[in-house]
């Protein structure tokens, strides 16, 4: 049967799984046993929102949300800049509502108020409201909040991309709803804000997003609001030029409707009447926590502590967050690749559904590590939408993007970053068709005049990227000799980050049958030789003329190395690790190197301080190993291919046990959390799985680590894979038990340390006897 005609059979059997039952285990390490806790719950209710919140980033917070939904509605505490912005936990006060937290975008922020006669002029610019924590309801789909000027209890929801507002005001004072259109929020400014009555109970209007350093044109924002109760009148301020939406002194209760569009007013009432029809809040809240526990409740994990499990699910839900739909319920969307708007349409199927829906999404850049397994496994659909939208970008603009913004280009960060995702998708199966057309769209990519050419937010020119100087000198030089052209512009990494692509590509080349184009990128992918300086030991940056740099210190940071040092970045060879090993000296002097950098990185709790901006600190920005940012986070499962798959085993864990095992607003991912691809990372650490060179070889591997529970139970999308459950157990894991001292697939015995990607997609066991000493009897 094929996959999209049993969509709505897996998503009854998944809804059907809410209801279940699971264990929540707690450890007795002294006897290395557990006792079990038998509790009933839904996924969501594992979820811990406020993670991290202290640390927040514009796009990082969200409540009122559907997966990957246009509309994030949530309470903004900080609205000026796109890091340390969004809801920040410290900050005490409220200033709107706004509807788009996103990747470079924002807009559509309301603020329910209370006045006096006297009060009303003042209130367009005083009116943020204290709250406290102590007032305050968050979970996935949901944002309950008492606003304490107004004694407004303010309650948030949403479907895809609609935000709904219920309202509870308090008698004897003017009441309305200011419309904040024209103001700083988060990454961008709101501007040309506008808003029109249709009858006493709709408005519709527009904002524009301007431009910014990263997203190099504006967009413009659509909406349209409906309210359950006639507002009195609508009035402009000039001076800021945002509205008021007065009602009756006796309104107590409020509902509002606010739907979104990126195209027109008219495609936002239509996106209102297909998803949000009626008036009922209670349903939408249900509806949202039941999609929520859909997604949540494909991995099923038993032991481990209620923290532990906590931690997980909110690992889990970070995963499907930050990237947001940008198309309209009908398939339209905004199309800014060329000199001016363009409203495109998605391709339908027969029913007139669109096929895939279009996505603003932060830099594919660290996602090898990441998404790529995490989609591909457990969220195929996920991947092969994502895959969809990648290429209507190449169809619309030339160049398959690496980090779209509202139909826009960015060129965020460096490289080819969606070749290894989309490669890994067709690699697992997931895509299938037009394998062809999207072999020569990435292969575009990697090739003078496509996006390898251009350094982060290198909008005008194409020099930053050193592409020429790595097809002609097999490495990118630094500096670059041609100029400053955007961010990023560090060769070694550069040279690091092509190579590993390049490789990616030959596989694709490979199975297509592209006999020379293998050969090709095969060849470039040992580019990363060239940068590799015996004599010091490390990878090291060249100047133009072939000469290393001189003093060099591996520890100095963004030297040569893009948001990192060059212990951390000397890793980077995913594509070869056998090789880098032989660069080292063998892979006795590899182990040992890298077992001195992981004895060193702990001690500053292997991460660059507990944020992204902390990485600049001299106490942090020598650490040899960071798990903060996307650069060495691969670097425990490289034992394993280095033949020491206990030193993977011991570290895997140290690094989960103190990065990602806290559950509080001041820590959690310890710094650069890029739209999920941390709390990815924390999951599959968390099961143990992992792929190193981003699942892009034919069959792809998976390395095995220390799961941290006693089973975890992955359910297997029957529109993709044959079976119907993977599920990996533990056997006696506990604190000190963390070593892997045996490993059936299915009953039968493994030698080796991995299993393949259709190892698991058949369904099966994989059985681990866990002990507190390693094992030596595993090949790589």
């Amino acid at each position: 049967m094929c996959k999209h005609h049993r969509m709505g059979d897996f998503h009854k059997i998944s809804l059907l799984l809410l209801v279940f039952f699971i264990t929540s285990c707690t450890q007795k390490t002294e006897s290395n046993s557990a006792i079990s806790e038998v509790k009933e719950f839904e996924y969501v209710d594992k979820v811990y929102p406020l993670l991290d919140t202290k640390n927040s980033r514009w796009f990082y917070f969200s409540s009122a949300s559907r997966p990957f939904g246009m509309v994030n509605l949530s309470p903004d505490t900080q609205i000026d800049g796109a890091w340390g912005s969004g809801y920040r936990y410290d900050i005490d006060t409220i200033k709107g509502f706004s509807h788009i937290h996103a990747w470079q975008l924002s807009g559509v922020s309301v603020m329910p108020v209370t006045f006096s006669k006297d009060s009303e002029q003042a209130i367009y610019t005083d009116f943020y409201s204290k709250f406290s924590h102590k007032q305050e309801e968050v979970s996935p789909g949901y944002h309950q909040i008492t606003l304490e000027r107004y004694q407004i209890e303010a309650t948030l929801s949403s479907t895809q991309r609609i935000g709904f507002h219920q309202y509870s005001f308090p008698k004897g004072r003017e009441k309305g709803i200011l419309f904040n259109l024209n103001t700083i929020l988060g990454s961008c400014e709101n501007s040309e804000g506008s808003l029109s009555k249709i009858d006493d109970k709709s408005i519709s209007g527009s904002v524009v997003a301007l431009s910014t350093h990263r997203r190099p044109k504006p967009v413009k924002i659509y909406f349209y609001a409906e309210l359950d109760k006639s507002f009195d009148e609508i009035r402009n301020d000039k001076n800021t030029g945002n509205y008021l939406l007065k009602f009756n002194g006796d309104t107590e209760k409020l509902l509002m409707k606010v739907a979104i569009s990126y195209t027109s007013v008219e495609n936002a009432i239509q996106n209102l009447e297909a998803e949000l029809p009626h008036w009922n809040f209670k349903k939408v809240v249900k509806e949202s926590k039941e999609e929520w526990n859909s997604l949540l409740g494909r991995i099923e994990i038993k032991g481990g502590s209620s923290k532990a499990q906590k931690r997980f699910y909110t690992d889990l839900w970070h995963a499907l967050q930050g990237r947001r739909v940008i198309s309209d319920y009908n398939g339209t969307y905004p199309d800014y690749s060329g000199d001016s708007l363009r409203i495109g349409n998605l391709p339908l199927n027969k029913d007139g559904r669109p096929k895939f829906k279009h996505y603003n999404s932060d830099s594919f850049w660290g996602a090898q590590w990441t998404i790529n397994t995490l989609w591909g496994l457990v969220y195929p659909e996920i991947m092969e939408e994502f895959s969809s939208s990648l290429m209507q970008y190449y169809k619309d603009g030339g160049i398959v993007p690496r980090g779209p913004s509202g139909g826009n280009y960015t060129y965020v960060m460096t490289g080819a970053s969606s070749t290894p995702f989309i490669v890994s998708a067709i690699q697992k199966g997931i895509v299938t068709e037009k394998l062809d057309s999207l072999y020569f769209a990435m292969k575009k990519n990697h090739m003078r005049g496509g996006i390898m050419e251009k350094a982060g937010y290198e909008h005008d020119t194409k020099m930053g990227g050193g592409l020429s100087y790595y097809i002609d000198k097999g490495y990118v030089p630094y500096p670059l000799p041609d100029g400053e052209f955007g961010s990023h512009q560090d060769g070694a990494s550069l040279t690091l980050e092509y190579a590993y692509q390049d490789w990616t590509l030959a596989q694709l080349a490979a199975k297509l049958g592209y006999k020379e184009d293998e050969a090709y990128f095969k060849e470039r992918a040992q580019n990363y030789k060239n940068v590799f300086n015996a004599a010091s030991g490390w990878m090291q940056p060249k100047d133009v003329f072939g000469n290393w740099s001189a003093n060099y210190d591996p520890y100095q940071y963004q030297h040569g190395f893009i948001e990192a040092n060059g212990a951390q970045a000397t890793w980077f060879v995913p594509q070869d690790i056998e090789g880098l090993a032989k660069l080292m000296g063998g892979e006795k002097k590899a182990v040992q190197k890298l077992a001195v950098q992981f004895k060193t990185a702990e001690k500053l709790g292997f991460t660059s301080g507990n944020s992204h901006a902390a990485e600049l600190h001299p106490e942090y920005r020598r650490i040899p190993i960071n798990y903060g940012n996307q650069p060495s986070i691969q670097t425990a499962y490289i034992f394993n291919q280095l033949g020491r798959p206990d030193l993977t085993q011991f570290w895997s864990r140290k690094v989960v046990n103190k990065v990602f095992c806290g559950l509080n607003e001041n820590t959690g991912y310890n710094g650069d959390e890029d739209q999920g691809l941390m709390g990815s990372l924390a999951v599959l650490m968390k099961i143990g799985i992992f792929q190193m060179n981003g699942g892009t070889d034919e069959d792809p591997v998976y390395q095995i680590g220390s799961p941290i529970f006693n089973s975890i139970t992955i359910k297997l999308h029957p529109d993709y894979y044959s079976g119907e459950t993977f599920t990996i157990f533990a056997n006696d894991n506990s604190d000190p038990n963390f070593y892997v001292r045996e490993m059936k697939l299915n009953d039968e015995v493994l030698y080796k340390t991995s299993i393949n990607h259709s190892d698991i997609t058949v369904g099966g066991k994989l059985k681990l006897q866990m002990a507190n000493k390693p094992s030596s009897g595993y090949k790589k």
